[in-house]
């Protein structure tokens, strides 16, 4: 890992040390709270009403950053339609909860995993234990980015609750120097993640029950507005059917009922009818239901999608006009 404070003097160090203290003592998530200094002397129950009190100011910060969250995932769908990925970018909880909503695209939404991908600092060890050093790995995240190899049709996102952390930083500046689109997500305002972004998020929750515990209110922010991203984007990219999840991945018995039921109520099949053609199509829920209602082949109905740019409600009205 880089060190921030290699070749500096003593002086140096002290000067850098103290510019970092009052820095952060600034920082929203770091700011302790005057009404939850005394916790520890409260009742459970308390506690508890407390943070659920707490976490239901989230929501408002979310809503207020919904202008630059639509923004965002816009310009991330011009470019996955074109063949871009997805990249989530984060370190500790930022980077946990990125790997987290990338992780669930496949089975959700049916995407290939390398579309959506979830980076976080230190690699996978991290995903079970901290390893909170690796968050002022600068060098770090821009190799991160380079190992990828993204290109002017990827897209970034760069977590961070305070938006400093030189993990981040460090990949959305190499992201940007590769013409990738760069989007950043923290919970203070006018972060220095912010104004290297192009499509910066802000959701400013202020300070934690427990004082610069950010896995508590900026990471509930964090995950709503991951929610929200990468659910549009499937969305605006044809993933889904209405409200529907056509392109759900059938790996468990839970899944498979699922994909059954949305044939039938689709086409009005039975189950046995609506998993007979799920199996002939291979679990393709969009060949199922054209060809239960066209009376095609999984052949067939694979042609007809791809005709219609794999959209089912254009291959529906091209299967009854043919």
């Amino acid at each position: 890992m880089t060190d921030p404070l290699a070749g500096l003097s003593t002086e140096q160090r002290e000067m850098y040390t103290e510019q970092l203290f009052t820095e952060q003592s600034e920082l929203f998530t770091e700011q302790s709270d005057p009404r939850y200094r005394e916790i520890d002397r409260l009742p459970t129950e308390e506690i508890a009403r407390l943070m659920n009190a707490a976490d239901a100011t989230v929501p408002g910060a979310v809503a207020r950053a919904i202008p630059a969250v639509s923004a965002a995932v816009d310009a991330i769908v011009a470019r996955m339609g074109g063949g871009g990925r997805l990249f989530y970018v984060g370190a500790g909880t930022s980077g946990r909860l990125g790997v987290l909503d990338a992780s669930e695209c496949p089975p959700t939404f049916g995407t290939d995993p390398e579309l959506v991908q979830g980076v976080i600092a230190g690699g996978e060890a991290a995903l079970t234990r901290s390893i909170e050093g690796a968050e002022d790995d600068h060098d770090g995240g821009m190799a991160a980015v380079a190992d990828r190899a993204l290109g002017p049709l990827d897209s970034l996102v760069g977590i961070s609750a305070s938006g400093r952390a030189p993990f981040v930083l460090g990949a959305l500046g190499e992201a940007a120097r590769r013409g990738a689109l760069t989007v950043s997500l923290s919970c203070n305002p006018g972060s220095p993640l912010s104004e290297r972004a192009e499509h910066p998020i802000e959701v400013v929750v202020g300070p934690e029950v427990v004082a610069g515990s950010t896995r508590l209110k900026a990471g509930t922010a964090q995950k709503l507005v991951l929610n929200m991203i990468s659910t549009i984007a499937m969305i605006r990219l044809g993933r889904t059917y209405g409200n529907t999840m056509i392109e759900v991945s059938a790996v468990n018995a839970k899944l498979a009922r699922r994909a059954t039921r949305i044939v039938g109520d689709l086409t009005g099949a039975g189950p046995a009818a609506a998993r007979a053609a799920l199996e002939a199509a291979d679990w393709n829920i969009k060949a199922a239901v054209l060809m239960i209602e066209h009376d095609l082949g999984p052949d067939d109905a694979r042609a007809l999608l791809r005709a219609n740019g794999d959209r089912l409600e254009a291959a529906r009205h091209a299967g009854g006009a043919a």
